[in-house]
């Protein structure tokens, strides 16, 4: 319970609550899309820089390759599971479920680095190595959601009454063009991030203190402004979710809870400290709202954004920032 209140006192919280505020209020409050953009890069470099000087300081451990291993099959499994959640309880269709289920097997990189914000507030330590886990996890739920849609397209084909030239037109396309390999694989958030923590591994802490008034000096209000943009985009994404909202929204909750417990078992199951458990729960249970929408507005078209990104950004996202991470550093804090 201090946690949560911790959290919500917050400056970046609360700046994001501000956001939410303004924009059920219908207030014409704006942050300019290049300065969001900024924003983001900055702290994917900041975090990335951080991480790779405490990844340099610990080192190549037994530890680190197991985590790295079960974040890649979280994020490839997860979407098979919320893939019949959103189907089940929201009545998607197959294209635009496929989709959702990719978001929540990959990760928010923003909920990763406000959890990883208030881990150092509460004063638990994190590894390094977790910077490269997260990147790790981007990419296997988009793949993994481009098979179900496939799946779901042959079954739609084999279903059909049409005739065979319909049902041969129908059929899944498995073969990934070049230019969404490239979206997957070389998304700009991805190549910051893991740039940034190569770069804080070579130069250590020489480096870090010739960045230290950058990363760290102006970390705090620069997420602050960001969150609070952030909250802008939520509440507005949210008013537009349409008729079906309701049903998308118990959908991505129940994912949300879902996924949170898968992760956290995995960090029990290799007995992570709590902070790393903690941050690998949050990694599981947060939802992409920036590379995976990139990917899959390439890869299904014919997937309904609003529905996906009303799950990811106006439903997950504000859950773990308020009361999810508190709720889970609590938890693995509890147990270890």
């Amino acid at each position: 319970m201090d946690l949560a209140l911790a959290n919500l006192m917050s400056p970046p919280v609360l700046f994001f609550v501000l956001g939410l505020v303004a924009a059920f209020g219908r207030s014409d409050l704006t942050v300019p899309e290049a300065v969001g953009k900024l924003l983001s890069l900055y702290l994917l470099l900041a975090i990335g820089f951080k991480g790779g000087v405490a990844a340099q300081t610990g080192g190549l451990t037994a530890d680190f390759v197991a985590m790295l291993l079960v974040g890649l099959v979280l994020s490839a499994v997860t979407p098979l599971i919320v893939h019949v959640i959103f189907r089940k309880i929201a009545g998607l269709d197959g294209a635009t479920a496929a989709a959702t289920a990719a978001h929540y097997g990959s990760i928010s990189i923003v909920t990763f680095v406000t959890a990883l914000d208030f881990a150092e507030r509460a004063g638990v330590a994190v590894s390094g190595h977790m910077v490269a886990v997260a990147a790790a996890m981007e990419s296997p739920a988009i793949l993994t959601g481009l098979l179900l849609a496939a799946l779901a397209t042959r079954d739609a084909a084999h279903g059909s009454k049409a005739d065979g030239a319909q049902a041969g037109a129908a059929r899944p396309r498995l073969a990934l063009p070049p230019h969404l390999l490239r979206e997957v694989f070389l998304n700009g958030s991805i190549v910051v991030l893991v740039g940034a923590f190569a770069i804080g591994a070579i130069t250590g802490d020489s480096g870090m203190k010739r960045l230290d008034p950058f990363v760290n000096g102006i970390f705090q209000g620069a997420l602050c402004l960001f969150l609070l943009d952030m909250g802008l985009v939520a509440a507005r994404r949210l008013q537009r979710g349409g008729n079906r909202l309701a049903m998308v929204a118990v959908a991505a909750a129940v994912s949300t809870a879902l996924c949170a417990v898968l992760g956290f078992a995995a960090g029990v199951a290799l007995q992570a400290s709590p902070g790393d458990l903690a941050i690998l729960t949050v990694l599981s249970a947060s939802a992409s709202y920036i590379a995976v929408p990139a990917a899959m507005r390439v890869a299904l078209p014919e997937a309904d954004p609003g529905a996906y990104l009303a799950a990811s950004l106006g439903v997950t996202f504000p859950i773990n920032i308020t009361f999810g991470i508190p709720l889970y550093f609590a938890a693995a804090l509890a147990i270890r």
